[in-house]
């Protein structure tokens, strides 16, 4: 059995960037992210959002790709999200993610940047 210690970083936004995700939404979005990450076999280390985008910190396994793994997230979410009405218009991530590879020495740095993501953007506005 392959050993694999594989750290990605991943953000995506909502098309257009609106900023939609209020803290209840984000909330039923989170938990939804979580479970179906559990499904899929898919490591969902830390996960949080901001009104228009939203930071997951995975482990991949060595059968998984980032391009299965972000699809896996962002497609099933949005798709959860328009069954359940949660807006009054047809939800949508941007096509568009960002992923980086993480060293394990980083993780600490990045989980606390994930989970303050609040704080980080009264402090600075843009798109990270």
């Amino acid at each position: 059995m392959p050993y694999v210690n594989v750290w990605i970083h991943l953000n995506w936004t909502t098309k257009y960037r609106l900023p939609v995700l209020n803290k209840k939404i984000r909330y039923q979005i989170c938990g939804h992210i979580r479970g179906n990450a559990r499904l899929k076999g898919i490591f969902l280390d830390h996960i949080n959002f901001v009104d228009d985008h939203v930071h997951v910190l995975v482990s991949m396994k060595a059968d998984q790709s980032i391009s299965s793994i972000v699809h896996m997230l962002k497609g099933e979410s949005s798709h959860w999200i328009n069954q359940r009405k949660l807006f009054n218009f047809r939800f949508e991530w941007q096509e568009e993610y960002y992923a980086i590879s993480l060293h394990k020495s980083a993780l600490p740095q990045i989980r606390r940047y994930i989970r303050n993501q609040e704080e980080h953007h009264l402090r600075k506005s843009g798109s990270d």
